[in-house]
């Protein structure tokens, strides 16, 4: 017992010091954060490797990251502690700093531990990228949390937790040991140098990626902490290729590009070594007009021909018969601004930002140059602010017309085109994403009238919103109850039906092409650092003079657009990395995947994933699942084109060579 006591004596000082308030708190913040590890590891049982050492590693390693954001979180608190002069300790300003200090420390520290749990249900990782991208778009943000969450239920958590965080501490007379201990500033450093000196060189030697040491997702992300995690993404928002990610020679990955570039029906219109401009032949040029809906989150096991019992979309099922059906197509990211870069600039997922987000995006090498060469007038069609992601100054330099709700956003002054409001009266129903379906739907149909009257062929980008939490929609036109998943997927789908239906009386109807796909899966949460299931997406080209046709071939979201070129039998110039599937050699097929850091190509039943450690990996993927066994013996020729294509993309765009000419 006496050995005991003697172990447990700095403990025993520091608890009945000035420092007792603060290591009390530091402790319940490492606490609470255990439970949350613990709780997610249950959570995320069936996507976890059950590896004893790893997971005990996953534990002290988020032991370190808490111990130095919950001592980061009170710093100025120890500082205070430290500096304060000996007479004023117990004063009614110390007492009034402390408790409005930790006040605001307890209301942060619970609300981003709170927060976690609704984001790791979403997205199955700690904060991260998306986070950070939440925090600058707050109207929506907080209009979604709002109509998602009971707020004031929260609020009423979140202050109860502090009221009762405070009377803990008073009835263990821990404030009281704080008030009256007025050791001089020399023995109240020694405390401050335990507590605050090993913290701070901890948060300077810890980085986020040490606690990527497997290849299970479940295990580097237990052993990660939240808001350690969130200013990580926030300081690292962009990642330049050449820095992070492994390389080879520029001229060797152009030379392996261009090789595995070329289509049946194409040849280059230049020798020069960067020059990946092709001209594309054809016969029989049709130019109906092209309505691309991108569908939010609209995973392929939502449909009955992957297996769904549920009968959540019987329009798509019954348009994917009568269609052009992609049934092996996968998307490339795991946001709407990743499923708007694939399907307009026909590019790999670049790591950092989506190219969309970026600064100097404007007249890129897009579809649009591709619809604006053939006299085509682009729109993009979104119920939101397209504000929001930076979605139309990015179409918006791309040539394209915008229609969305304004909240007073304005365009950048570099973009030339026109911003066409949805009025209030236009608008049946309304979240915090945008109107819902039925009311965008209306708007493309709008358009198409118009631009039908002017004899001008059309291409319009439509975005939907309904399919996003909070899931609300207008009442009495389906038979599940608001605010669940599966309801927003099948009122989704019963606007597209109606959609079609109205479509079909207009005279344009007849000379239009329906492109109708997914931005991306409703989840990316699983066991690897990239489920390649959680990337299946569905596909159809509608209302083609083709017979309907099923495509089972492996297809990336960026080759959706140009496989529509060659249906139309286009001749153009391009210098998109995407392909026609039906003049792409066969053993050629492959599909690019990627969430942020970690970069990957899908060919045959290998995929090859790189990150920005330099690390390049193989994996074995079985066909049943899409589960991944690594390969330890690598195919360097996989190693190379799969380098090749992300390298020479984010070269492109970084040195302007990805603008039209």
């Amino acid at each position: 017992m006496n050995q005991k006591s003697e172990t447990l004596k700095p403990f025993h000082k520091i608890f009945n010091s000035r420092f007792s308030v603060f290591f009390s708190i530091l402790s319940l913040y490492i606490l609470f954060s255990g439970i949350i590890r613990l709780a997610f590891l249950i959570w995320s049982s069936k996507n976890l490797d059950f590896n004893m050492i790893n997971i005990l590693r996953a534990f002290f390693t988020g032991f370190c990251y808490d111990f130095a954001v919950g001592t980061l979180f009170l710093l100025l608190y120890s500082v205070y502690l430290l500096l304060l002069p000996k007479r004023w300790i117990g004063s009614k300003f110390d007492k009034v700093f402390t408790y409005v200090y930790l006040g605001i420390v307890l209301l942060i520290i619970y609300f981003s531990l709170l927060a976690e749990i609704p984001f790791w249900d979403e997205f199955g990782v700690r904060f991260n990228f998306i986070a950070v991208d939440y925090l600058i778009y707050t109207y929506e943000v907080f209009s979604n949390i709002n109509e998602s969450y009971p707020l004031p239920l929260i609020i009423f958590i979140l202050a109860a937790l502090i009221v009762v965080t405070f009377l803990i501490l008073h009835k263990r007379k821990i404030f009281q040991k704080t008030f009256s201990d007025k050791r001089p500033i020399s023995k109240r450093l020694v405390f401050f140098s335990i507590l605050v000196f090993p913290a701070v060189a901890l948060s300077i030697i810890l980085k986020n990626k040490q606690a990527d040491f497997t290849n299970n997702l479940v295990i580097n992300e237990l052993g990660k902490n939240g808001t350690f995690s969130f200013f990580t993404a926030f300081k690292s928002n962009q990642l330049d290729y050449e820095t992070f990610y492994p390389k080879i020679d520029d001229k060797k990955a152009y030379s392996v590009l261009k090789k595995h570039l070329l289509q049946n029906n194409q040849s280059y219109v230049s020798n020069k070594w960067d020059d990946i401009s092709r001209a594309t032949k054809a016969e029989n040029e049709q130019h109906p007009n092209v309505i691309l809906i991108a569908i939010e989150s609209f995973s392929a096991d939502f449909l009955k021909a992957f297996g769904n019992k549920d009968n959540l979309t019987p329009n798509y099922d019954k348009l994917a018969e009568e269609s052009i059906f992609f049934t092996n197509l996968y998307a490339t990211g795991t946001r709407t601004v990743r499923g708007m870069e694939a399907l307009t600039l026909s590019v790999p997922p670049t790591p950092g930002n989506s190219i969309v987000r970026r600064p100097d995006n404007q007249n890129l090498f897009s579809v649009a140059t591709i619809f604006l060469k053939k006299n085509y007038q682009p729109y993009f069609i979104y119920g939101g602010d397209g504000y929001f992601d930076n979605m139309n100054n990015f179409f918006g330099g791309q040539g394209f017309n915008i229609v969305d709700r304004n909240r007073g956003n304005p365009l950048s002054d570099e973009i030339k085109t026109q911003r066409l409001n949805i009025p209030d009266d236009e608008v049946s129903f309304e979240n915090a994403w945008g109107i819902c379906d039925e009311d965008l739907y209306k708007q493309s149909i709008k358009y198409a009238d118009k631009s039908s009257k002017l004899n001008k062929p059309f291409f319009q980008f439509v975005m939907t919103t309904s399919n996003h939490k909070p899931y609300t929609f207008p009442t009495g036109r389906i038979d599940l109850p608001q605010g669940d998943r599966n309801a927003a997927v099948k009122y989704t789908d019963y606007a597209l039906g109606k959609f079609l239906a109205d479509a079909k009386a207009k005279p344009w109807f007849k000379n239009t092409v329906f492109v109708i796909v997914a931005d991306h899966c409703a989840s990316s949460a699983g066991k690897w650092e990239i489920n390649i299931d959680k990337h299946h997406i569905p596909a159809i080209i509608y209302n083609l003079p083709q017979t309907a046709e099923k495509i089972d071939r492996l297809t990336s979201q960026i080759d959706l657009m140009p496989t529509l070129f060659g249906y139309l039998g286009w001749n153009y110039t391009t210098s998109l990395y995407g392909k026609d599937i039906h003049q792409t050699k066969p053993g050629e097929e492959r599909a690019f995947i990627g969430n942020y850091r970690t970069l990957g190509m899908l060919k045959g039943n290998t995929f090859t994933q790189i990150d920005d450690r330099k690390k390049v990996k193989q994996f074995a993927v079985k066909d049943s699942d899409k589960s991944l066994n690594e390969i330890k013996s690598k195919n360097q020729q996989l190693v190379s084109e799969t380098i090749s294509y992300y390298q020479t993309a984010s070269e492109r765009f970084k040195n302007g060579k990805m603008k039209a000419k």
